[in-house]
């Protein structure tokens, strides 16, 4: 898990502004299937956050929350904008989804159409974390004086919701009548993080009464209070987020009762400690290193893991792409024949060992695999 990295998706430009306003020191980070993810800080903190945008409509949202979770194994993920009022949730106000409901579920039969409802509830943790937030009060200096933050369900689905009185209005109130907000995006969210094993939080600004208004003149003004003040509560619950886990970590290296020593060479291993408890010696099955087709074998999980460390910061773009550089080289004399062969080889991965020294796991493996390619025929 990315322990002091927190992913944040808006649907549109308004909501991502809101959000980008409250960041530092961005940079832009490119996922190789084109998605652009900028990376910062909440302002005053050392909190780091993704932001992206993944347009309206839960399909694109659950794709790219499961794309980020994928890419940089957050220590959560939170879905932030705007949404419409269900019954009289007042402008400007928060609302942190409880639960999600996914309303579009039912089946047609003959005696009218039945509710086949899907729900996420919020991680537990994460709602407390995000109760405490909201009784502190620290983001409020953000937001127009009385703003509350309010916990309920947020219903949603693929509608535009701008009526009252229609057929969906009615459903809804049948069916859902507890739900707070409705949006188009919560449900594909908690569905990806359910997949993916991250805790996802929903936060939205009320910009509308979904009461036939929402084109007015009112609603245009009100969508960037709503988005900013989604926006202020958001990077609070994210940077006390980071805190949780930073206090988790601390508790488990002082506790005496976890670590892990990874050694990657072929050979007797010893084992030095000031207190081993409930120790376990695993033995890599597979044996050592041996010929080309191990290598490149190796090569392409070293290739992996560094893209895993350059998500999460721990690499920069100038480094990673040296890095690239030198597996492909050392890729390309594998796939060669002559005397040279172990030469390039090993020459190509000395000097990925010098560009990634600094990562010692993977530093491990270029060293074996270094022994390993000097044993090439």
């Amino acid at each position: 898990m990315n322990d002091d990295l927190i992913v944040v998706l808006t649907a549109f430009n308004t909501e991502y502004n809101a959000v980008l306003a409250k960041l530092a020191d961005v940079e832009p980070h490119w996922h190789d299937k084109g998605t652009l993810f900028e990376i910062g800080t909440v302002k005053g903190t050392s909190c780091r956050i993704a932001l992206s945008l993944t347009g309206k409509g839960t399909h694109p949202a659950a794709v790219l929350a499961e794309r980020a979770i994928e890419h940089f194994s957050p220590a959560a993920l939170l879905f932030v904008g705007v949404a419409g009022a269900l019954w009289d949730t007042p402008l400007g106000d928060v609302v942190v989804a409880t639960h999600v409901q996914a309303y579009h579920g039912g089946t047609a039969e003959d005696d009218g159409l039945k509710a086949r409802p899907r729900g996420w509830e919020i991680a537990h943790d994460v709602s407390q974390i995000a109760h405490y937030v909201a009784r502190a009060g620290k983001w409020e200096p953000d937001v127009a004086p009385g703003t509350q933050v309010r916990f309920g369900v947020i219903a949603a689905g693929e509608v535009v919701h701008n009526s009252r009185l229609s057929a969906e209005a009615r459903w809804i109130r049948q069916h859902y009548n507890d739900a707070m907000a409705i949006e188009m995006e919560a449900a594909g969210v908690a569905q990806a993080g359910h997949l993916g094993g991250c805790p996802v939080a929903i936060v939205r600004g009320i910009s509308d009464l979904a009461d036939g208004k929402k084109n007015s003149a009112a609603d245009h003004n009100w969508q960037p209070i709503a988005a900013s003040h989604a926006a202020a509560f958001a990077v609070r619950l994210a940077e006390q987020l980071i805190r949780k886990g930073e206090f988790r970590t601390m508790k488990e290296r002082t506790s005496g009762q976890s670590g892990s020593v990874h050694n990657y060479a072929a050979g007797q291993v010893g084992i030095q400690a000031v207190n081993v408890v409930g120790s376990n010696v695993y033995q890599n099955s597979s044996g050592p290193i041996g010929g080309a087709r191990d290598l490149a074998a190796e090569l392409a999980i070293v290739r992996a893991e560094l893209e895993r460390e350059r998500a999460r910061g721990q690499v920069d773009d100038a480094t990673y792409g040296a890095a690239c550089t030198e597996l492909d080289q050392a890729d390309e004399a594998l796939g060669a024949e002559g005397p040279e062969r172990k030469d390039k080889v090993v020459l190509a991965l000395k000097r990925l060992g010098g560009l990634v020294s600094e990562l010692a796991g993977l530093a491990a493996k270029v060293t074996a695999l270094i022994a390993a390619a000097k044993g090439l025929a």
